[in-house]
């Protein structure tokens, strides 16, 4: 150990009023053990629990299993106004259809065979369009040199277009993979714009995937899709559009005696449009309803004993969701068990906040108050972590940290034979002091591989925006993720409990409670002194 070293670490420990080795951090790190971890994950990620799917049982039996052993640590529920002190409701919705219909000439189709419709576009309320007859209009392009809507008029008339796709766009500027250059104008949202603005009655988009939709893309639009009440996400879409396949693209275009694969040669090799009134009558059907979802964050709160530090909050956080069951029927395993992903990293949680709250029962309770909180919808889109960043329990200002786990009990396909390490990101991002208490905490009690590989904010896999620390981080709160990588059973249902490397898993985890302890008894907050991201502010 060099010099410079030895009065580095000794300037952190008077600064930080951090003594390596702390008698009381150790002896109440007990319960963040292989054995404990192993209790709490074989039930989180059995077969029972059905993958913890937000806003599905599984889920729901995830946040009772959690709350109740946050009760029985003798930990608070903050939550006031709710039904239960324990869960923080999240607003979230889902958009359906029902009643769906297509009729062409006098043939109905087959919804999620010859159509679909997605529900998230469609208008309020659904839509009821009834047309005797259509313009085909190609590609639906309207440029001042290829202008496919030349002498007609579409307000309140149906439309009929392909996807995607610009016939006169050069072969040099096309992307790679044999698609066809997509320009703005020539992309899909260009066109339905168009049309909408233009007062069209509704619009028939030919996409040739839809007779190659899985099983799982079929239960998808069946069931709807789900989302966050945010403010100003509302759908503002008037025009109705249907998704049809070739075969009805090619019924409709035979009344004017052609098909998509004639059409679609005759306009590339003329470079003209081939726009056409087509006497078929068409008529297109759905109700749109919107339900809300139940799904919670689940919160535990450890007050501090420190009567002016307790007003400040420690945050640890990992995601109990995951992906739910399979779509496919066939499939040899149905659940998503999501041992890794964030089994682990609830497990984790669970495991501090039984350690601390053993020490606060022993009169060794943390100066500063911890909120341990496991968060909902991760895998949708962070709804949970964002949520509570938009209506939080506790002041964002008194929020110091937020240490973030997710995926703690697996290695790295990228780092095989060796699992003595965990990735830590967003560390150095705002605060050196968070990155420096962070790794002494480290270097005093845990002494494994902190790997630095992902923690920037140009990593391809923009890991550092993927997880729920992200929705503090962007508020101006330091952070750190702790993360062991990805492996082939990422999002597959063989992230089992069979495959965890449970000492390993607890390891990672003291690393974390002995952070959280140095924070949470530390002199001083972290300071926030570097804003990279342009739209946060110092606290």
């Amino acid at each position: 150990m060099n010099k410079k070293f030895v009065y580095t670490s000794l300037a952190l420990a008077l600064s930080f009023g951090a003594m390596a080795q702390d008698q009381n951090a150790i002896k109440f790190s007990a319960p963040v053990n292989k054995d404990r971890a192993y209790q709490h994950l074989s039930v989180l990620a059995s077969d029972e629990y059905e993958g913890r799917e937000t806003g599905k049982k599984g889920g729901w039996m995830a946040a009772e299993y959690i709350k109740k052993q946050f009760q029985s640590f003798g930990l608070v529920g903050p939550v006031k106004g709710g039904k239960d002190p324990y869960l923080q409701a999240v607003g979230i919705s889902s958009k359906k259809l029902t009643g769906v219909s297509l009729k062409v000439g006098s043939q109905t189709k087959e919804n999620l065979k010859d159509y679909y419709i997605f529900a998230p576009s469609a208008p309020a309320g659904g839509f009821n369009v009834k047309a005797s007859s259509i313009i085909f209009a190609g590609y639906g392009l309207n440029k001042e040199d290829f202008n496919e809507y030349a002498g007609q008029n579409v307000a309140g008339k149906v439309v009929v277009i392909f996807a995607t796709g610009d016939p006169t766009a050069k072969a040099a500027a096309q992307p790679a993979q044999g698609r066809r250059g997509q320009s703005s104008i020539g992309s899909q949202q260009a066109k339905i714009k168009y049309l909408q603005e233009n007062k069209a009655a509704g619009v028939l988009v030919i996409n040739e995937r839809v007779e190659s939709l899985s099983a799982g893309q079929k239960a998808s639009l069946a069931e709807g899709t789900a989302d966050l009440k945010r403010e100003g996400n509302q759908n503002k879409n008037t025009l109705p559009v249907v998704t049809i396949g070739t075969t009805v693209a090619n019924q409709i275009l035979a009344a004017a005696n052609t098909n998509v694969e004639e059409v679609k040669k005759k306009i590339a090799e003329t470079q003209k449009p081939a726009t056409t009134v087509i006497n078929i009558p068409v008529a297109f059907t759905a109700k749109l309803v919107e339900e809300d979802i139940k799904a919670d964050n689940v919160l535990g709160f450890l007050e501090g004993s420190d009567p002016k530090l307790k007003n400040e909050v420690v945050v640890v956080t990992g995601h109990y969701d995951h992906i739910g069951l399979e779509a496919d029927p066939n499939a040899p395993d149905k659940v998503n068990n999501g041992a890794d992903d964030d089994g682990s990293g609830t497990t984790g949680v669970l495991m501090l906040a039984e350690a601390f709250a053993k020490a606060k029962k022993e009169g060794h309770g943390p100066k500063r108050s911890i909120l341990f909180m496991t968060v909902c919808g991760e895998e949708k889109g962070l709804w949970g972590s964002e949520w509570y960043s938009e209506h939080p329990v506790f002041p964002l200002e008194n929020t110091i940290t937020n240490l973030n786990i997710d995926m703690i009990g697996r290695g790295d396909d990228n780092r095989p034979g060796d699992n003595n390490f965990v990735y830590i990101i967003g560390s150095n991002m705002l605060s050196d002091d968070l990155d420096k208490i962070g790794k002494k905490a480290n270097t005093d009690y845990v002494n494994i591989v902190l790997d630095e590989k992902y923690n920037n904010r140009t990593d391809p896999n923009r890991f550092y925006y993927r997880s729920d620390h992200y929705n503090f981080a962007k508020h101006g709160i330091p952070v750190i993720f702790y993360f062991n990588g990805v492996h082939k059973d990422y999002h597959q249902p063989g992230d089992e409990v069979s495959k965890i490397d449970f000492p390993m898993l607890a390891k990672r985890a003291q690393l974390v409670y002995y952070t959280a302890w140095e924070l949470a008894n530390g002199e001083k907050r972290p300071v926030v002194n570097k804003n990279e991201d342009g739209t946060l502010k110092a606290n």
